[in-house]
């Protein structure tokens, strides 16, 4: 029995410690594609990412104007013929990203037969003028192209569009104009070979397909914002030239810029802005690990922003280049999402070296925000930049709440570095608890304030609430709860809004939102949530793309944000709207990782009134595979697998004062080894069973009546 309920992680852990990092990175590498040849990609049919990078449009959306055949084009069948001043719109079924090229046949004469093309994500922003905008103001001009006799036209990779589910074909002379094999190349996730397009190393599978197809388009929102480094955009519309090489071009979209180094970059948003955001990579990069495991394009993005990191202070960029060059600012939190950023990086890929190589950069980064720390015991944030809310400055709930969750990972990464310098963080940690608490929280509102200054005493923001949750800011059970409650009481009939940006919601502190209710026990919060504003608004509202998600819209649903000036301007593909993705592997499935690759796991599976949840994902140490099933009175029976190198716990959660009891077996040599934990009557509320090593299991939580 002690081989079952007990695991020596020394072996392991001076396995990491005395070889050099070459041998270990091997070793992870071969147990990762050991594993991947063993386990065939799951639930394809919900996969949107396409399996060939040429892609034809589906469909027709409407015409104008004389077009014979215009279906010609569709899936490349056939010809279609433009006749005078004409347009046809053409659906791709979903969110795409590249190159457009076309072949042609016309009479007309060279220099005044031209053929433009224009791109849109969202059906509401179809227009006879161009595209929808990735500036400020206006909307982006189409693509013209000079033509004359036979032959092709491709564009420029500087003018690959980045996010478009639609594409409008324009002629502009008297002459017909016979078009085929109008297509895309796609031009996202640019590390895969094509064969490889679909090949996802995670999946998740419940009795519910909406939230099925929440998670498999929060996984393809953030394919699509995976781009090739070079591709950065050059953001000539501010009106300063930020290229790699000399832009030539009237158009306001022109992607050359290097952003970083690598095969393939993680950036905000696939139309745009296409550059290194932190604070965006901190819901993108666990929804990454769950569903595509894309690492090294996760190591690039983090180094892009470390690279910039100032050698007097220590502080980290607010974005990656160019835009740090052409309005360089700071912000307290995504300074703080740089670092989080690198314990994320390490607990997916247990990479100590890269931790190791880093780790004077994260104390430096850590050590300059505890500076913000005044006699209150909390950080006086004196800078404005954050998210796009508005006020941020002072005590800020949000961001002491971010600073003292970074502050608890810290001590967490000193001890895997042996490091006893930093003992102070724990201490700044404990002051900034005690004076939220004492100095912020409303108990009539149930809710933090903003911070401490007129007029924000009277806001009670979401992220900074949803944040004190996630980073046990909080005193107590009861007071998660009651936070839950009280957000979600808020909710309007198309999601959970921010005041914080005036009449606006965010599906990047939803996302936040959607962990806080997970950690409050109140899973249910968190299902009708994501079925409320990813799946009946976001995924299947017919002004989106139904296949990603938006980075922004309007209280009373228009997509309209609050930040911007210019509608046709926000993105429908940006990495910060998926967290669902991860929230429904991690805690309606309830499998996670808490040590360094998966060294160490817990199972705690909440399905918030789904029948079942079912997920898996893969880590460099191997597999890991979970399925819950609900039974009555609350009960559940959760099968799960787990690699054999690894240790872990199981905790079922249920209602205080149940009778019943837990079992957890393992078969293992061919002998079934059953242990049964008794749940007694007044218990917490959570039973748990710690010490599994890896291997396949059974756990039931069988509940009688109260």
């Amino acid at each position: 029995m002690r081989e079952f309920w007990s695991y020596d992680v020394a072996r392991i852990y001076l396995f990491s410690r005395t070889n050099c990092s070459m041998l270990f990175t091997l070793f992870v590498l071969i147990l990762c594609y050991l594993s991947s040849m063993t386990s065939a990609v799951r639930y394809t049919e919900y996969i949107l990412t396409p399996s060939s990078r040429t892609l034809y449009p589906v469909s027709v959306y409407n015409i104008n104007g004389t077009v014979k055949n215009a279906a010609g084009l569709v899936n490349s069948t056939a010809a279609a013929t433009f006749t005078g001043q004409c347009a046809a719109t053409y659906d791709f079924g979903k969110n795409i990203a590249g190159i457009v090229s076309f072949d042609f046949n016309t009479s007309g004469d060279a220099g005044e037969t031209h053929i433009g093309i224009s791109f849109t994500e969202s059906s509401l922003w179809i227009s006879s003028e161009g595209c929808d905008a990735t500036a400020d103001a206006g909307i982006d001009q189409a693509l013209w192209f000079e033509i004359s006799g036979a032959g092709h036209r491709q564009a420029s990779k500087e003018h690959q569009r980045g996010g478009f589910r639609y594409l409008s074909v324009y002629h502009n002379s008297t002459d017909d104009v016979r078009l085929s094999n109008l297509s895309v190349h796609f031009t996202a996730v640019p590390q895969k070979r094509e064969s490889d397009l679909q090949a996802y190393t995670g999946f998740f599978h419940t009795n519910d397909e909406q939230l099925n197809r929440v998670w498999y388009a929060g996984a393809y929102t953030n394919e699509l914002c995976t781009i090739d480094p070079t591709a950065g955009d050059a953001l000539n519309y501010l009106g300063t030239i930020n290229s790699s090489s000399t832009i030539n071009s009237p158009l306001p979209w022109y992607l050359n810029y290097t952003i970083a180094t690598g095969a393939s970059v993680l950036v905000d948003g696939a139309k745009r802005d296409r550059l290194v955001w932190p604070g965006d990579m901190s819901i993108a990069v666990p929804s990454i690990f769950v569903s595509t495991n894309d690492l090294s394009t996760v190591r690039n993005s983090l180094d892009s922003l470390l690279r910039l990191q100032n050698s007097s202070t220590g502080a980290l960029p607010y974005a990656g280049v160019p835009f740090g060059q052409a309005m360089p600012v700071f912000s307290f939190t995504y300074h703080l999402y740089s670092l989080i950023g690198i314990y994320d990086y390490y607990l997916y890929s247990g990479d100590e070296a890269y931790l190791a190589r880093n780790w004077e950069r994260f104390k430096f980064g850590l050590n300059y925000s505890i500076s913000f720390i005044d006699p209150s015991g909390m950080a006086n944030v004196t800078t404005s930049a954050d998210w796009l809310r508005f006020g941020m400055g002072a005590h800020n709930i949000e961001a002491n709440a971010i600073l003292y969750h970074t502050l608890n990972l810290g001590a967490t990464l000193a001890n895997v570095m042996n490091d006893t310098t930093v003992s102070a963080w724990s201490r700044y940690a404990a002051g900034i608890k005690n004076a939220t608490n004492a100095q912020l929280w409303d108990p009539d509102a149930n809710l933090y304030r903003d911070n401490d200054t007129t007029p924000f005493t009277e806001l009670h923001p979401q992220d900074g609430n949803a944040w004190a949750v996630i980073s046990n800011l909080t005193t107590s059970s009861a007071q998660n709860i009651n936070i839950s409650n009280a957000l979600a009481a808020r909710w309007g009939p198309y999601g959970a809004p921010a005041p914080e940006a005036a009449a606006t919601v965010s599906p990047f502190i939803s996302g936040f939102e959607l962990q806080a209710h997970y950690l409050a026990g109140q899973a249910s919060n968190a299902v009708r949530l994501m079925k409320l504003m990813w799946g009946d608004f976001m995924l299947d509202d017919p002004r989106m793309t139904n296949s990603t998600f938006i980075e922004g819209y309007s209280t009373n649903g228009d997509l309209h944000y609050a930040p911007y000036s210019n509608d046709p301007r926000i993105s429908h593909a940006h990495g910060w709207a998926t967290g669902p993705t991860n929230a429904l592997t991690f805690y309606a499935a309830g499998l996670q990782v808490t040590g360094a690759a998966g060294r160490t796991w817990k199972i705690s599976p909440m399905l918030g009134g789904l029948a079942f949840a079912e997920a898996g994902f893969q880590s460099p140490l191997g597999l890991f595979e979970i399925n819950a099933t609900s039974v009555e009175n609350g009960g559940l029976n959760v099968t799960f697998n787990t690699p054999a190198q690894t240790t872990g716990s199981v905790i079922f959660a249920h209602q205080t004062g149940v009778r019943g009891h837990v079992i957890v077996s393992k078969v293992q040599g061919g002998t079934r080894l059953t242990k049964r934990v008794t749940i007694s009557l007044g218990g917490a509320g959570t039973t748990e069973i710690h010490g599994l090593r890896g291997g396949s299991y059974e756990a039931s939580l069988i509940v009688h009546q109260v």
